[in-house]
Parts: structure tokens; C-alpha cells; sequence
């Protein structure tokens, strides 16, 4: 019988290992790279413990224990790696607010915790991830562009709907929303908010919420409910492809609910193909 392989918090050593496991698939990796190129691998600098499963310079898996557990495996390395970090997640306990990554990584691991975690709020096993690395299908739309500091409680609620529509909590329920204002606010200095505004209002917003050289991910993109039916989710989308294209990225990513017929269409006729499958588990 196999033994259940253990996870081992990384350090400065596994920088180099943590890059080639994570340059196996840049686009499902992206925000686990993005996080890596920016702070490096030791707890202190990211803000997180890093697990990672393997011997010597060679990784199989790692994992992300901060307020999102994020799990990535080779292929046929998956349900060894759960079995090692839901061993660690169990005995530190519940500190994530979901589960997200690559579906392969993410359905073992959830398996496992289910007894001592859940039930879960809200479980999602099927998220296509979809990608694009050419210009958008459609002509964008030019008025989508980076929004200004100074647009930023323009911006806010426009957010916080996105967030409590898409998540079904509201943002602001923890801390006032102060956090969640910082977070918002520091994608706007960075040039990773982009939106349509008019009039003080905003019709069509999105994030560039991942980066990494490789590749980035799109999240958060959100029309507003009045201005729904009439192709700005299409076009808007567009637009935000050529920006994160020309000024990010090379490869533009995002993934979505399998339910969710029009925003998946709209993707289509942006020119996105579908290259993996994510799956999140809410708390």
C-alpha cells in the first residue's frame, strides 16, 4: 500500500522548483505564478504558507493555505498531493474563504475535507477556463479604458454588486468593507481596473486580477443590470483583451460558471477556447 505522501512548507530553496511545476501550464497556474514572480516562495514575503509535494529539486504539487486554498498538481498527481495537503489543512483548520483552482486539484482535496469542512455554502465542481492569446473576435469597445483614482467611489459599488451577485455575499459584511475597498483601489493604481463610465455611472466593468509574465486572468467582469441584452458584455470583454494584450500580458485568461449561458456565449464571440476546468468551493 502506498503511503500518503506529506506536504512540507517551501522556502527561498524551492523558488527554482516552483517555477518549472507552475511553467507546465501557465494559464491554469496563473495566479499561484503571478504570486510567486511577484514575493518569491517564503512564508514571510507571501503572505502564506506554500505547500509543496515532491523529493529533491523535482515538485509534483503545491498549495496556497491564505484566505483562498489553492491547490495546482501535475496531471496523475492530483489525488496523492490532496491526500497530503488536506492532512495539513485539517490540522490547521479552516482559515480560507474558498477553495478554488484547476478542477482536478481542487475535487480530491474537497473529497477529503468535506467531513471536517463543510457543508459548503456553495460548491461550483464545473468552471470552463477559458483563454485567448490573438485580438478579440469583435471590434472593442473604445470606451472601455483604465479607471482613474479619482473614479474610484464611482467605481465601488459597481464592485461590491459584481461581488455580491457572483459570490452571493456582500463584501462589505467583513470589516465595513475596508478591506475589500483597499483591494479595489490598489487594482485601480495598478492600471488593472478597466470600465466604461458615463455620466458617473458605470455600465461595463472588469479585472485583470492575476499576473504573471506568462499569462493574466480576468475576473470580476460585470454589466450592469439596466444596460444587460445589449452586446456591452461582448464588447467590453473585447476591449479588455486588446488592454491586457498590449499592456499585461500575452495570454488573457478567465473562467466561468458552466451555468452561465450568456456570459459564456459573449466569451465565444470574443474569440476565448476553452483549455481547462477550475471548480471553487465557497464558505
Amino acid at each position: 500500500m502506498l503511503r500518503t505522501p506529506t506536504a512540507r512548507v517551501l522556502d527561498e530553496a524551492d523558488e527554482p522548483a516552483v517555477h518549472r511545476l507552475l511553467a507546465s501550464d501557465p494559464v491554469g497556474a496563473c495566479v499561484l505564478a503571478g504570486r510567486v514572480e511577484a514575493a518569491g516562495t517564503a512564508p514571510s514575503s507571501l503572505g502564506a504558507p506554500l505547500w509543496g509535494v515532491g523529493s529533491g529539486r523535482q515538485l509534483d504539487a503545491v498549495c496556497l493555505a491564505g484566505a483562498n486554498l489553492i491547490p495546482f498538481a501535475v496531471p496523475g498527481a492530483e489525488r496523492r498531493a490532496a491526500a497530503a495537503f488536506a492532512e495539513r489543512a485539517r490540522r490547521a483548520g479552516r482559515r480560507c474563504s474558498t477553495i478554488v483552482g484547476p478542477a482536478a486539484s481542487v475535487a480530491p482535496l474537497w473529497e477529503l475535507l468535506a467531513p471536517y469542512w463543510g457543508p459548503a455554502r456553495d460548491h461550483r465542481p464545473r468552471q470552463p477556463l477559458l483563454a485567448i492569446d490573438g485580438p478579440p473576435a469583435v471590434p472593442p469597445e473604445p470606451r472601455v479604458r483604465p479607471v482613474r483614482l479619482d473614479e474610484l467611489d464611482i467605481l465601488l459599488p459597481a464592485a461590491v454588486a459584481m461581488f455580491t451577485e457572483e459570490v452571493g455575499v456582500s463584501p462589505l459584511r467583513v470589516d465595513g468593507g475596508t478591506g475589500y475597498r483597499a483591494r479595489v483601489s490598489e487594482l485601480v493604481r495598478g492600471g488593472h481596473s478597466v470600465a466604461w463610465i458615463e455620466n458617473g455611472e458605470v455600465l461595463f466593468k472588469a479585472e485583470i486580477g492575476a499576473v504573471s509574465r506568462a499569462a493574466c486572468q480576468v475576473q470580476g467582469v460585470w454589466v450592469a443590470p439596466a444596460h444587460r441584452g445589449r452586446g456591452i458584455g461582448t464588447v467590453g470583454t473585447a476591449a479588455v483583451v486588446e488592454y491586457a494584450r498590449r499592456s499585461i500580458a500575452p495570454v488573457v485568461s478567465l473562467y466561468v460558471n458552466d451555468f452561465n449561458a450568456p456570459a459564456r456565449a459573449a466569451y465565444r464571440r470574443v474569440g476565448f477556447r476553452e483549455v481547462g476546468r477550475f471548480a471553487s468551493v465557497l464558505f
